[in-house]
This record gives C-alpha cells, structure tokens and sequence, in this order.
C-alpha cells in the first residue's frame, strides 16, 4: 500500500493535474473576494457602493483579454513556467489592493490582475486536456470543483479576519501569501505537456476544413449561456430574496451560501459520476433538473421555502454543466490553446454580459425577471448543447 501512494506522489501527470488543481483554488478564492469586501473597499477609496460594481467589469474585461491572449501563447511556449508567472503577478497585485486609495488605480489593478487570471484559466484548462487526452473528464470536473472549493471558503475567510487588527487587509494578504507559494510550485513543475495534435492542417474526421468553426462556436455559445445563469443567479438572489420579502438580510446571504455550497457539493459528486456516463448523458440530465426546478421556482415564486429548495436544487444541478461541456468539446476537436481560448470566451462574455443586463432588467421591471431570465439563458444553453451534439464527429476524437 505504501508503495502504491509512493507511485501516485511520483506519477508525473498527477502531480501536473494538482498544480492546476491548486491554480484553480486560488482562482476562486481571489474571485469570490470582492463581494464580501466591497463595503470595505468602497469606504478604502471614498467611493459610494454603486460605484463599486466597475470592480466586477473590470476584473472581467482583463479575464477576456487573458483568455484571448492565451490562446496565443500556450501553443507556441512550454505552459508552466508561463502560468507560475501569471500567478506571481496575481499574488503581487493582491497584496497592492488593500492599499490603493483611489478607485481608478484599484481598477487598473483589477484589469491587470484579471488578464493573469485568464491567462492561468486557459492554460489550466487546456493543458489538463493535454495531461490527460480522452480519460480527462473526472479530471476536469476536479478541476472546477477546487474552484467552487475555493469561492465557498472566500467569504469565510473573510469573516474570520473581520474583527482582527487590519481587517479584511489580512483575508488579501492570506491569499496573497497562498497565491505566491502556488506560482512558485509552478515555476518548479517539470514536463508541461504539449498539444496530441499539434498540426492543424489537418482535418477533423466528419468536418469540413481544418478546423470546425461551427462546433467551436456551438461550444463557445454552451458556455456564454450556462456562464451566464450560474453568475446571474448567484449574484442576483441576494437582492431577489430580499426585494420580494422572501428572507431577511441573513437569510439572504446564509441562501447565497447555501448555493455554492450545493454547488460545490455537486462538483464533487460530479467526479466519479464523470467516470460512470457519458458527457450527453451528465449535461442532458443536468439541464432537464435544472429547467424542472426553475419551473418550479416560477410557479411558487411567492414562497421563501421555495426559493431555498430552488437555491439548493439549482446549485447542485448546474454544479457538473460547465466541466462535462468543456469535456465534450475536448473529445470533439483537436483542442489546441488557440482553439481552447476562443471556446473559454464564451464564459469570459457570458459573466460579463449576462449579468449586467439582468441588473437593467430587474431595474426597470422587477426582481421576479431574475428567475425567467435564468430560465431563458439555460434554454439557450440546452439548444447550444443540441448544436454541440449534431456538429460534432461522429467518431470522437482520440486525444491520447
């Protein structure tokens, strides 16, 4: 036995596979930061709350030219040493945000610090494919379970430093600190793998041209719209709970938790689920639960409990959509990095977008827009995930 856990320690591919995994706890853990600090950081730069909400834009904005850049780079330069780099720089822009007096300058931070992020979530994500070939599916749901692991311990961290000398100063630094040691143990991992396919000249079997723009892009719009929901329901319940007097204050945010903790939960579970099925099989059951608990949520949308079985249910459905999709993606077309950031745009836009347009909606209708517009963005999702199955080969790829 003792053997066999010194054999896995050494195994190359699954120390490769930790090191991503702890890349994406820090991942969740930096984005998840921000919420539970804006108070704090609105009176920082002597800024009012409404203000605040460009912290989420610009954060954003450097996450999508981060995917778009690293579509370029992982293709052409060994991916660890670029990734233990961008995490450095993370870690060092972290430390500065709890020190910047002015908005404009915390912005600028924000947007440089976002375009690491989204280079570290391409190169995660796309050299995990590489690391792994066709047996990456429980892989890549462990991948996004560390992080939801992570945005869940977030606020908690954040809570334990509230009434400490410094404040929520010491929840940046803490992570600041756990950033730096991860992008240190990048720089040292040997072996960054490398593209199965690296010629795109040739052909994808069943697809006309070197590369299926159509599939790409039906993955791309997958992600765009479950991106969408999973952010807008996340972010918008809070002020859907409280604005319809379905929970007090508390409530509302203990309800918050309560949805990344279910979806955390379910990203767990998703893992050796993605070992039994099939990724059609994960996706369509998972959207089928997911329409049928909105649909519920939108009948007895006058009722609190409810709304908590809606919170929970939703989380843990949703919890394996994005992994098992990007999977799919991976088992259809040869994934280069390029290929790889172009898809990840669709979640880089969908956070951005969607979100932002519920925000009007609700604004100048009512909050109960929040739980349809949900409902509409995984419709969508659900005829994404339609196109991704017609167009794509009808053997899949082998990545091996």
């Amino acid at each position: 036995m003792f053997k066999k856990l010194i054999t896995f320690a050494k195994n190359g591919a699954i120390r490769q596979t930790f090191g991503y995994y702890f890349l994406f706890i820090c991942l969740g853990l930096d984005m998840a930061i921000v919420g539970p600090t804006l108070p704090a950081l609105a009176e920082q730069t002597g800024s009012g709350l409404g203000r605040m909400g460009l912290l989420f834009l610009a954060g954003s904005a450097g996450y999508t030219l981060g995917t778009m850049i690293g579509g370029r780079i992982f293709d052409r330069v060994r991916g660890h040493p670029v990734m233990g780099i961008a995490q450095l720089f993370v870690a060092a822009l972290i430390i500065l945000v709890p020190f910047t007096p002015w908005l404009w300058l915390l912005l600028v931070i924000l947007v440089c610090k976002g375009f690491a992020e989204g280079l570290i979530n391409t190169g995660a994500n796309t050299l995990l494919v590489w690391t792994h070939g066709e047996k990456v599916g429980p892989f890549m749901n462990g991948l996004h379970f560390f992080f939801g692991l992570g945005a869940f311990l977030s606020p908690l961290l954040v809570a334990q430093v509230i009434g400490v000398a410094g404040g929520y100063r010491w929840a940046f630094w803490a992570l600041a600190a756990f950033a730096a040691l991860v992008g240190l143990r990048m720089l040292t991992l040997p072996g960054s793998p490398q593209p199965a396919h690296a010629d795109e000249s040739k052909t994808v079997p069943g697809v006309r041209g070197p590369i299926p723009y159509p599939l790409v892009i039906a993955a791309m719009l997958f992600l765009f719209f479950y991106v969408g929901a999973e952010i807008t329901f996340g972010g918008w319940v809070y002020t859907y709970a409280v604005t319809l007097k379905l929970a007090s204050a508390a409530g509302a945010a203990y309800l918050t938790s309560a949805f990344w903790l279910a979806f955390t939960i379910g990203r767990l579970l998703s893992i050796p689920a993605a070992t039994r099925f099939t990724p059609k099989q994960i996706i369509s059951a998972a959207l089928v639960c997911c329409l049928s608990i909105l649909a519920i949520g939108i009948i007895f949308s006058g009722s609190g409990a409810v709304l908590w079985e809606l919170a929970i249910g939703l989380g843990f459905c949703m919890a394996p959509i994005w992994p098992t999709g990007f999977t799919l993606a991976g088992r259809s077309i040869n994934l280069t990095s390029r290929i790889s950031s172009v898809i990840l745009l669709g979640d880089s836009f969908g956070g951005m977008i969607l979100p932002t347009l519920v925000g009007q909606v609700i604004e100048g209708s009512s909050p109960r827009a929040m739980i349809y517009l949900v409902f509409g963005s995984l419709v969508l999702n659900s005829l994404a995930f339609a196109g991704m199955l017609r167009l794509r080969p009808v053997k899949p790829l082998s990545t091996t």
